[in-house]
């Protein structure tokens, strides 16, 4: 008898248990009903300032709605994702809600790598060779390009270039800034990079008179290898600016030229 007691009582407890428990979830599901967004934070992954919180601000008014003051489990967190994402310099952003009423924002920004300029326009490349305008509030310090350069870029682009020429010849493009950049020698040396119009990448140094002829932007360990040795063999014998071009767009050649 003792024994149907005690089992009783622990079955009895259980039940309790279980009754607090899901009245609790209850309680908290409908106070979840009840809580209603009160604020917005945004924070930014990335170095670099092109969105502002302002600018979300704007983005989710024109394309959201209201969301101060929309309940916490209504807010639709993918659409708000979606809108953000359109915007062609963020690269990516996590929308989510929490208990304290605030909606969370979290942007990671696209990082440019390099700046065209042509025809009085100008647009940025990531690392990725995706291509978005300038932005209004902030420019980013990257190598710039100008002059003919070979790309047709609509106003306000964003995405890669469809056409193959193109593509080859920006993803060039970012080989030879990402072999300057690891290169220790010529990131800081080079300050600007001009194409001609027959398609010729000039390369202006930073200390010097010369401009170097680089061709077009491939086989580049090999034809920073024979500026490298221009400076090493050709310099300390003719004197800094001696030559006026220095052209290493031909194979195993170093064409100098007063």
């Amino acid at each position: 008898m003792r024994k149907v007691l005690q089992y009783l009582v622990v079955a009895g407890l259980a039940v309790l248990l279980a009754m607090i428990l899901m009245a609790m979830s209850l309680l908290d599901a409908s106070q979840r009903r009840l809580r209603t967004v009160e604020r917005l934070e945004v924070t930014f992954d990335g170095e670099g300032s092109f969105v502002t919180q302002d600018e979300v601000e704007a983005i989710l008014s024109r394309g959201y709605g209201p969301y101060i003051g929309q309940r916490l489990d209504s807010v639709d967190l993918k659409r708000i994702e979606t809108l953000l994402e359109g915007k062609s310099a963020i690269l990516r952003s996590e929308a989510y809600v929490t208990k304290d009423r605030m909606l969370r924002i979290n942007i990671l920004q696209r990082q440019p790598v390099l700046r065209f300029r042509k025809d009085g326009k100008g647009w940025y490349a990531d690392a990725q060779g995706f291509l978005f305008p300038l932005q209004d509030h902030f420019t980013a310090r990257v190598p710039i390009v100008d002059g003919a350069v070979p790309m047709t870029v609509p106003e306000g682009f964003k995405g890669r270039p469809t056409d193959e020429k193109e593509v080859r010849w920006l993803d060039g493009m970012l080989e030879m800034v990402r072999f300057m950049e690891h290169s220790k020698v010529w990131e800081d040396a080079i300050v600007q990079m001009h194409v001609e119009k027959n398609g010729d990448l000039v390369l202006i140094p930073r200390e010097g008179k010369e401009r170097f002829i680089f061709g077009n932007p491939f086989d580049c360990a090999d034809k920073f290898g024979r500026l490298e040795d221009y400076y090493r063999y050709i310099v300390p014998e003719k004197g800094p600016d001696y030559y006026k071009t220095v052209n290493v767009k031909f194979e195993k050649q170093i064409v100098c030229r007063k």
